[in-house]
């Protein structure tokens, strides 16, 4: 473990890195093969695969959850804590000490409410919400990359000022990564990115920008959220509705081999 946390920390150094989201212990082993040297859970993917609605899996589901996909795969994985699973920052430090316990690399911690009339958290309070995983992760001696998240843009408050203003505040605060998800175009990113140096950014992937272009911005790593699992469903749901629509079967030709499959998931000699 000491060699995951090593190897997150040092991917933040310097360079740009994808860190996409796998949902389940298969799609983890998947991305791994693929040679992605990180990966990081998707509160909504894994929400989905549960038959929940993202924010709808209870803090002990994500602990169970993140000790699988620590365990399927050798690279580090970061931790989607949403809000830390509580609104005090006391329970947010035990649920992040817990988080931590479960051998993640990094985890976030949001400023969410998930209230649509009051989306955020008053900026004071998220701090010490920030201030409090910190605490915790320093406690454990482990070093765990905390990365400090403002939802403005995706909880309906796309305020640029406002959202580098608290992500400066959540630096402070302790976080060692910054992310705005929700940034649409590359002015937004670049402003981000030069407001917050040398502290390293996370942005979500779009449409409006490569991973060369935001490597080119100074992003550092670069995350889909719950977009492989959307686009997994899409895939499912296609092939299904078919099925259930015209009782012909032509999608399922385009799934991905059997034995290519099995091949990804056969032990390697020796286990």
């Amino acid at each position: 473990m000491a060699d995951r946390y090593s190897v997150f920390r040092e991917l933040h150094r310097t360079g740009c890195f994808v860190i996409p989201n796998p949902w389940d212990a298969g799609s983890a082993r998947m991305l791994e093969r693929l040679g992605f040297p990180a990966l990081a859970s998707t509160s909504a993917g894994f929400a989905w695969s549960c038959a929940r609605a993202d924010h709808d899996v209870s803090v002990d589901e994500v602990f169970a959850h993140l000790r699988t996909l620590v365990a399927e795969v050798s690279v580090p994985v970061n931790a989607d804590f949403e809000d830390g699973f509580a609104a005090d920052p006391v329970d947010v430090e035990t649920h992040v000490a817990l988080a931590v316990d479960t051998g993640v690399a990094g985890l976030s911690i949001e400023d969410s409410t998930g209230d649509p009339l009051d989306p955020l958290y008053e900026v004071g309070l998220a701090a010490d919400r920030v201030r409090a995983a910190r605490a915790a992760i320093d406690r454990s001696g482990r070093d765990v990359i905390l990365t400090g998240r403002s939802e403005g843009f995706i909880a309906g408050r796309p305020d640029l000022d406002a959202t580098i203003h608290r992500l400066l505040v959540y630096a402070s605060a302790g976080a060692d990564c910054l992310y705005a998800p929700g940034l649409r175009t590359k002015e937004e990113v670049a402003a981000v990115v030069r407001a917050v140096a040398p502290i390293p950014v996370n942005v979500l992937a779009g449409s409006f920008a490569t991973v060369a272009e935001l490597a080119d911005l100074g992003v550092r790593r670069v995350s889909v959220g719950g977009a492989l699992a959307r686009a997994a469903w899409k895939g499912f749901l296609d092939a299904a509705q078919e099925i259930a629509t015209d009782g012909t079967f032509t999608r399922l030709a385009q799934g991905v081999p059997g034995k290519t499959l099995n091949e990804a998931f056969e032990a390697p000699e020796g286990e």
